[in-house]
C-alpha cells in the first residue's frame, strides 16, 4: 500500500495537511483556530492548486470539503459537498454525515455514489488494515469482502458508535485510508496529470 504523503500535492496543501489528524468516527473536534491557509481558500480555491491550473472545478471543490472535513469542521465541509452533484461530491457528503453521526442519511448519500474508483484500493487497504485482528462478527466481512461494501462500513460505524463492537480503533484506520484515497483521486482529477 502507498503511503499518503501530504507534500506530494504541493507545499499550500501540505502546510493544510501538516498536523497529522487521526479523525474520530464522529463529530471530532474542530481545529481552532481555523488555520489561515485553509479560511483563505474560501475566497481563492485555486491557491491550493497552484501553479498547476484546476481542469475540474467539481473535483476541485471536492478536495476543499475534504480538506474541511479533515479539520472537524463538518458544517463547511457539508456546504460544499452538497453543491457538487457527482459521485465523488456525495462520496464527501456521505463522509461528513457518516461521522455526523447520521447513518441512514450517509447511506442515501452513498447510493447516489454507486461504485466509486476508489473502492477496489480501500476494499484492500481495509483487508489489509484487519488482517492481524481477532475480529468480532460485526466486522468479520473486511477480511471477506470481494467488493468494498460503503453501507456495511456505514453499519460497522454505528454499531461502534453504540458499544456493540469493539473495532472503534480500525474503522478509524480505514476511515482515513479511505479519506486519504478519495483525496487523492480528487485531487489528480481536479489537475489532471502532472
Amino acid at each position: 500500500m502507498t503511503r499518503f504523503d501530504p507534500q506530494s500535492y504541493g507545499s499550500f496543501i501540505a502546510q493544510i495537511l501538516g498536523e497529522d489528524r487521526p479523525n474520530a468516527l464522529g463529530p471530532g473536534t474542530p481545529t481552532q483556530p481555523v488555520p489561515a491557509n485553509l479560511a483563505a481558500l474560501s475566497t481563492d480555491v485555486a491557491a491550493a492548486f497552484a501553479p498547476r491550473p484546476i481542469r475540474d472545478q467539481d473535483m476541485a471543490a471536492g478536495c476543499l470539503a475534504a480538506l474541511w472535513l479533515y479539520h472537524d469542521h463538518l458544517d463547511e465541509s457539508h456546504r460544499i459537498s452538497q453543491g457538487i452533484e457527482t459521485p465523488s461530491g456525495s462520496y464527501w457528503h456521505g463522509l461528513m454525515h457518516r461521522r455526523e453521526p447520521d447513518f441512514g442519511n450517509a447511506k442515501y448519500w452513498f447510493r447516489r455514489v454507486g461504485q466509486h474508483p476508489v473502492f477496489a484500493p480501500l476494499q484492500t487497504a481495509a483487508a489489509e488494515s484487519a488482517a492481524g485482528v481477532e475480529l468480532h462478527p460485526s466486522a468479520a466481512f473486511l477480511k471477506t469482502q470481494h467488493a468494498w461494501d460503503p453501507f456495511a462500513f456505514i453499519d460497522l460505524c454505528e454499531s461502534c458508535a453504540a458499544g456493540r463492537s469493539p473495532h472503534s480503533l480500525l474503522c478509524r484506520q480505514i476511515q482515513r485510508r479511505e479519506w486519504e484515497l478519495l483525496f487523492d483521486y480528487c485531487y489528480r482529477q481536479a489537475c489532471g496529470p502532472a
